[in-house]
């Protein structure tokens, strides 16, 4: 019968190997999952051609690398502190001799260091895939009810490439152009169950929300309204100009003015055609500018069979 000193140090010496090995093992985790997204990628699709690009289609892709990026930072947190108290107690098990003073304190204050930067970033990543998720919902939510404007005869597409950036969504019918800038914007804590603190004051100018006010979603949603009207006009020879709006899903608008910039929330969206001041469309401009904007927004890969060539 093995007595309690013997399996101590039977003990002491298997802690170091798998201290050694847990952080290769989570990096090998990480590759495995990465290696079954690559060959699922390089599947061969039944789709013939790319899909249209959905409502938050950049947020989404973006939350999907975020996913990756957060294993691949967590694995690493874990990795290099084990990996350096693994070669710390084999050195001290092979030679004998207790780790220098100098070495200890420069491995301590090096995992130290290490671990709380790695743990910011992590952190950082987090909060920035909690924005992502927010916009991602506020975006498929505005989506979903622009969708509806089809039964009045409206062409709905989403999450448009521009130079750098996208905008959320376009709208197209006998009505006029509409780009339609989406922002997802938690509401402060409500525990009274009023609307008070659901409410977005719009002036014209500006947005008054119950803890703050800024300017910068409208001047944003004229900006890529602009974009949009110089390259449908260009794209289609006929002069185009788009409505720009912004959509507030989820909150309460109050209209106490009037600007170039249309304000309204989800639920709202459904009125978006009656809107007035907005440049009417034959059936040929029409045509022409659906032609565009399918070019542009066809361009999402299937599931199975979507890995870039470079990617090979």
């Amino acid at each position: 019968m093995e007595t309690p000193t013997t399996l101590t140090r039977q003990l002491a010496a298997v802690i170091p190997l798998l201290l050694l090995l847990l952080g290769p093992l989570c990096v090998a985790g990480w590759l495995l999952l990465r290696q079954r997204r690559r060959a699922r990628l390089e599947r061969l699709s039944p789709l013939v051609r790319d899909l249209m690009r959905f409502p938050g289609q950049t947020l989404r892709d973006q939350i999907e690398q975020g996913r990756y990026d957060l294993a691949w930072e967590a694995s690493m947190l874990v990795s290099l502190p084990s990996i350096v108290t693994a070669v710390l107690i084999t050195t001290f098990q092979f030679t004998g001799r207790p780790v220098p003073s100098t070495m200890m304190a420069l491995a301590v204050a090096g995992v130290v260091g290490y671990s709380i930067l790695q743990t910011r970033k992590i952190l950082a990543l987090s909060r920035q895939l909690d924005q992502w998720r927010l916009g991602f919902d506020a975006e498929a939510a505005a989506g979903q009810d622009l969708d509806a404007l089809m039964r009045q005869g409206a062409y709905v597409f989403h999450d448009v490439p521009g130079e750098k950036f996208n905008v959320d969504h376009v709208v197209v019918s006998p009505q006029g152009v509409f780009a339609v800038e989406t922002k997802g914007y938690r509401k402060p804590n409500n525990l009274d169950g009023g609307t008070a603190r659901a409410t977005v004051v719009f002036d014209g100018q500006r947005l008054q929300f119950p803890d703050w006010s800024s300017d910068k979603p409208l001047f944003q949603a004229e900006r890529q309204a602009r974009w949009l009207s110089q390259w449908l006009s260009n794209a289609t020879g006929d002069v185009v100009r788009a409505t720009p709006v912004l959509a507030l899903p989820g909150w309460f608008i109050e209209l106490k003015g009037r600007g170039p910039v249309r304000v309204f929330n989800n639920t709202q969206l459904k009125s978006l055609l009656q809107s007035r001041d907005t440049q009417r469309l034959e059936s040929d401009q029409i045509v022409r500018i659906l032609h565009q904007l399918e070019q542009r927004c066809r361009n999402v890969k299937p599931t199975y069979g979507s890995l870039d060539e470079e990617q090979r």
